[in-house]
Order: structure tokens, then C-alpha cells, then sequence
């Protein structure tokens, strides 16, 4: 394949009804990458993945999978398979007939068909499961068969569609380790939907952020986290203090009536700007040690920090701490040049 390019889509449009859904979306996904669309609801992500998956046909544009148009060619014509939040299981089939009906319509071979069970089994730690009844599975289990079944075929894709909503907390994060080693041990595309910043942060290789049918952001996590190309990415991905600025020169930016170095550059003289500090990044130290200093307003304990409101020259900053402070305490913010984050201004 060219450039190990899997999937390529080619100023997708799609509108329903009078609703542009997705607007010029231009978008390659690499062999054997875990691409994450993450957005909010109602951005287009779904039927981002529903187009690659020929369960809709765009309005523009073009779908290409392994160089070829694929556009108009059937789900079950394309090298893909698809995992949805609603595993969709034959209650009526225990966990052997489930996994393996995909191979039952192919005509696979009996003693291939066992083979072939038993292996993804291994793959998705459930061997030994291939009687049980569908209903005495846990959610987690559940949704692993539906994994299998997908895999088995041996798609060049996977596509998942918020398939860990239905999970609650501890094995939402247990199966977000365990569908990275899937992905890993398989070695195929995985092209994964969520509105869960945390999930698309620790299992991606590449994070693309979207919001109201348009991509804002393509990177990967440590970009997206780090680098935030506008407000609504930096406010979408974590915690944020963002703040109106003016850059006085390369590596100098003033805020809140002082000026500090920052890693930034290529912005013209007095500039204004859009700037963005993580809450993790600032330190409380003494007011007479910084210039920029405040009173602590408000202390939650959130387990594993403080999140610490400390009011700064009519700014409310949010900081994380593990140390305790006073509410009411005088206090001074330090803040290191590589916490600083210039955007553009957005009008």
C-alpha cells in the first residue's frame, strides 16, 4: 500500500436532510494504527466511522481502503468489521456459534472453524468459554466475544463504536488496557469512536478531535494534551486555564500585567493571542518568590490531588496539588516557560 496508507478519505461531505454532518473532511489512517475520532456528541465521529464502514454513503468525497474506491461498495464487501456499544450477541447461540458464525457463512471448514475458535479465544482471555450461554457473561466478557467475532474474520480493519460505554468505571479502564494488547498482538487498523477524552489519551497512537463536522485537531495524545491548536481542543481535552494575551516578542509573553518566556515563536509584535496553562502545571510557592501572586478562594480533595482556585489580578486559576493549602492564603503562582501554550487569537 502506498505509504502503508489503509484508509483515505477524500473530502467527505454528509449531509442529512438540511444538516451538514461532516463539512470537507480530508483524513488517512495508517496500517496498524489505533486511531481514536474523539469529539462530543453530535460531531460527526459516528458517522465518520459508519461512512468507512459503508453503513452510510457520503453526500461528496471519496472512501479509499487499500487504494481502492470503496465508496459505494457493501459493509460486507470491505475489509472491515465493526464493533458497536450494543454487542448485538445471538442470545439463542452459545459462545462457540456466536464467534463462529461469521466462518459458518464462508463454508469454513469444520476442524478450521475449531481452530480458529480456540485461538481468538486465547487472543481475548476467554478460553474455556466456548459453551456458555451468552446471558452468563459479564458486560466485559460480553463485549470480549463480540471483539472475537469481529477478529475472526481476520478484517484489515476494526472499527469500534463507543464499544466501553455500557462498562462501568474500573472495567471500562481494565478493558482500555485490554483492547490496546489486542490491537498490539493483531497488528490490524483500529479505528476507535469516543467522547471519552481520558480513554482517547491512554490507548491512541493518533487522537483526531472533532467538533460540529469539522476535524480541529490531529495529533498524537502528548500533542493534543500538550499542544492544543485552539480554545476548544484545549478546553475539550482536560483541564485548562486559558487566558488573553499579547506576545512582545519571540519567547516573551505578557498576561495579567506581567511578562514571561515561554517556548513560542513566529507570532508578530504585540500580537494578541490566546494562551493555555494546564492546571498540573502551575506551582503554589511564596508571593514574594513570583510576580504573580493571589488568594486561595476555594480547596476540593479529589483523591489523588487538591484542586486548588486561586485568584490572580481578577483571573481564577484552577491548580492541582498534592499539597494541602488554607483557603484564604496569600499565595505566589509560578509558572516555567514549557507550561505555557500560545494559540491563535480566535475572534
Amino acid at each position: 500500500m502506498e505509504n502503508n496508507i489503509m484508509i483515505d478519505l477524500k473530502n467527505i461531505k454528509k449531509v442529512f436532510k438540511d444538516n451538514i454532518v461532516i463539512e470537507n473532511m480530508n483524513l488517512y489512517i495508517k496500517e496498524n494504527e489505533f486511531l481514536t475520532l474523539l469529539g462530543p456528541s453530535g460531531c460527526g465521529k459516528t458517522t465518520t466511522l459508519r461512512i468507512i464502514g459503508g453503513f452510510e454513503n457520503p453526500t461528496n468525497g471519496k472512501v479509499i481502503i487499500e487504494n481502492k474506491d470503496m465508496t459505494h461498495v457493501m459493509p460486507y464487501d470491505r475489509p472491515v468489521n465493526t464493533v458497536f456499544q450494543k454487542y448485538a450477541l445471538f442470545p439463542n447461540m452459545n459462545i462457540f456459534e456466536n464467534i463462529a458464525f461469521g466462518l459458518r457463512i464462508k463454508k469454513t471448514a469444520k476442524k478450521e472453524i475449531e481452530k480458529k475458535v480456540k485461538d481468538i479465544l486465547a487472543l481475548v482471555n476467554l478460553s474455556g468459554f466456548e459453551e456458555r450461554e451468552v446471558d452468563s457473561l459479564s458486560g466485559g466478557q460480553q463485549q470480549r466475544v463480540a471483539i472475537a467475532r469481529a477478529l475472526i474474520n481476520e478484517p484489515k480493519v476494526l472499527l469500534l463504536d463507543e464499544p466501553l460505554g455500557a462498562l462501568d468505571l474500573k472495567l471500562r479502564k481494565d478493558m482500555q488496557l485490554e483492547l490496546k494488547r489486542i490491537q498490539e498482538r493483531v497488528g490490524i487498523t483500529f479505528v476507535y469512536v469516543t467522547h471519552d477524552q481520558e480513554e482517547a489519551l491512554s490507548m491512541s497512537d493518533t487522537v483526531v478531535v472533532m467538533d460540529k463536522g469539522e476535524i480541529q485537531q490531529i495529533g498524537t495524545p502528548i500533542d493534543i494534551y500538550n499542544e492544543p491548536k485552539n480554545i476548544f481542543v484545549a478546553e475539550f481535552i482536560g483541564d485548562s486555564n486559558i487566558l488573553e494575551g499579547i506576545m512582545e516578542a519571540d519567547y516573551k509573553v505578557r498576561f495579567l500585567g506581567n511578562s514571561f518566556e515561554c517556548l513560542d515563536k513566529g507570532f508578530n509584535k504585540d500580537e494578541e493571542i490566546n494562551l493555555v496553562i494546564r492546571p498540573e502545571d502551575i506551582n503554589i510557592t511564596s508571593k514574594e518568590n513570583t510576580s504573580l501572586s493571589g488568594e486561595i478562594t476555594s480547596v476540593n480533595f479529589k483523591g489523588i490531588h487538591y484542586e486548588i482556585i486561586v485568584k490572580s489580578n481578577g483571573y481564577d486559576f484552577k491548580i492541582q496539588s498534592t499539597k494541602y493549602f488554607e483557603v484564604g492564603e496569600l499565595v505566589g503562582l509560578e509558572i516555567l516557560p514549557d507550561s505555557i501554550h500560545i494559540m491563535k487569537k480566535e475572534l
